[in-house]
C-alpha cells in the first residue's frame, strides 16, 4: 500500500511548457498594469503640475489671483520665487510663494481691454 502511494506521487508530473508560459502571463499581466496606471494616474499628473508652473511663470503685476488658502488680492511685485499682492482697498500688502497661487482670476492685459473698451 505504501509503494502505491510513491507510484502516484512520481506519476504526476506537469509539462515544462506549461509552467514557462504560466509566468509569461503574470509579466505580461504586471507590465500591463503599470502601463494602464502610468496613462490613468502618472501622465495627467504631470500635465497638470505643467500646466500650473506655466500659470505661474505666466504671472504680471496687476493680475488679480486667488492663492490656495483663498485669500484674493491684485499683485503688487514679483520676485523670484515670490509675489506680493495688495488685498483690500486699505493696502494691506501680503507676501506669498509662488507655489502658494491656485489660479489668476482676471488679467491685468483683461483689465486694460476693459478699461479702454470703458472709455470709448
Amino acid at each position: 500500500m505504501f509503494n502505491f502511494f510513491l507510484e502516484g506521487a512520481t506519476n504526476t508530473t506537469a509539462p515544462q511548457n506549461a509552467n514557462l508560459f504560466s509566468g509569461f502571463g503574470g509579466i505580461i499581466m504586471l507590465v500591463l498594469m503599470f502601463v494602464v496606471m502610468y496613462f490613468l494616474m502618472i501622465r495627467p499628473q504631470k500635465k497638470q503640475e505643467q500646466e500650473a508652473q506655466k500659470m505661474r511663470d505666466s504671472l504680471a503685476v496687476g493680475d488679480e489671483i486667488t492663492t490656495i488658502g483663498g485669500i484674493i488680492g491684485e499683485i503688487v511685485s514679483i520676485k523670484e520665487e515670490t509675489v506680493t499682492i495688495e488685498t483690500s482697498k486699505a493696502g494691506t500688502k501680503i507676501r506669498f510663494l509662488k507655489s502658494a497661487i491656485r489660479s489668476v482670476d482676471v488679467s491685468a492685459e483683461d483689465k486694460k481691454k476693459a478699461a479702454e473698451g470703458g472709455q470709448n
